[in-house]
């Protein structure tokens, strides 16, 4: 079994990741949107986008996709999402959407899906208020699936299994509304008869984030090891990172072998593709920096420097431009300094903002 430490693993992962270099390309030829982009805060997506391509046309769609997430993906790609998003069986299901809220809603499995897709074919016709569509798809529902929830005196379906079953029943979202606006999706197609295949999502997630373990995949998929283990996909070769074993498709084993150090510097969003890794400790192995990425609730961005975490970032909008506060890790030299401010600039542009002003903390020099 091949062998690799941390320094290895980054610097395979931010050229699988396309960080290395920023392209001219159609943002649906990145190679991100196998898996999707997610779209966490709102208008995060797009500034993923902005960090590997200049171009911003394309045909794409914003869905809730894994874990119920918002998601850029590729509009073509919509069919197979379905699928590969689909449980591949009750246990499966259960451990996707499983809630307290709804204690008796993880026995009806698959079922739950399958319901609350076809609950929103029938209720999202066009252009739908997401609060309008809950209470629509709530009434056509299991009452296994529903709760009443205090406040608002009403009952509703949970939310887990809404959002996760909203692109099986031909739902998207408009990416442009300030609020969260449902739309039927053209030529939707049809709700799944049969067990889903997460395999080509699972060697996606190999491929971009991998070496990597079932638990790993697992985690971001949500659900559990037990539930994927018959999707796991052949092809797939053995690597050991720092002792752990992990997984990587067989194709991608001697880039993984021949990378060799990465330069450049990126401006991450929140949910950047690159930070939906689930070996957090492979990204940064202190504890403290983890917990500053990684948060309960508001996640900054990161600073990422020649393919290893440097720090992170906040933006606030302040009139016509964006305010954008990095917390570096240590001392940047005057070139990384100068991309910082290019890279702010992009980020800038990317949520429509003529201008960015930067202020680096602690690590300036």
């Amino acid at each position: 079994m091949p062998s690799v430490g941390r320094a290895k693993v980054l610097a395979y992962r931010t050229v699988a990741n396309q960080l290395h270099e920023r392209v001219d390309t159609d943002p649906g030829d990145l190679a991100v949107l196998d898996l999707g982009v997610p779209n966490v805060p709102a208008g995060t997506a797009r500034q993923a986008l902005a960090a590997r391509t200049s171009r911003f046309d394309g045909d794409l769609a914003m869905v809730w996709s894994t874990r119920g997430a918002r998601h850029l993906h590729r509009r073509a790609d919509l069919p197979g999402l379905v699928a590969a998003l689909w449980p591949v069986s009750d246990a499966d299901a259960e451990a996707r959407f499983g809630s307290k809220q709804i204690p008796d809603g993880g026995k009806l499995g698959i079922g739950a899906f399958r319901a609350t897709a076809e609950a929103f074919a029938a209720v999202v016709k066009g252009p739908t208020s997401k609060g309008d569509a809950s209470r629509g798809v709530s009434d056509l529902v299991p009452e296994a699936l529903t709760y009443h929830c205090g406040p608002c005196k009403a009952t509703h379906i949970a939310g887990s299994v809404f959002q996760q079953a909203g692109l099986a029943g031909g739902v998207q979202l408009d990416e442009a509304a300030a609020t969260s606006v449902l739309l039927p999706i053209d030529d939707p197609p049809p709700v799944p008869e049969g067990p889903g295949d997460p395999s080509g999502l699972i060697r996606a997630y190999l491929r971009l984030l991998g070496p990597a373990t079932p638990s790993d995949v697992a985690k971001y998929l949500g659900t559990t090891v037990t539930a994927i283990k018959p999707a796991w996909p052949d092809g797939l070769a053995e690597v050991s990172v720092d002792g752990r074993k992990t997984w990587i498709p067989e194709e991608c084993l001697a880039d993984l072998l021949d990378a060799g150090p990465v330069r450049g510097v990126r401006l991450l969003p929140a949910s950047d593709p690159f930070l939906q890794a689930r070996d957090r400790g492979v990204l940064t192995p202190q504890k403290e920096r983890e917990r500053e990425v990684w948060r309960v609730l508001g996640n900054p961005g990161a600073l990422l420097v020649d393919g290893d975490l440097a720090g992170s970032w906040r933006a606030k909008v302040a009139g016509k431009r964006l305010a954008v506060t990095v917390s570096a890790w240590g001392p940047l030299r005057a070139p990384v300094r100068a991309a910082i401010d290019e890279e702010a600039q992009r980020a800038a542009a990317a949520r429509g903002i003529p201008t960015a002003e930067v202020t680096v903390e602690r690590g300036d020099t």
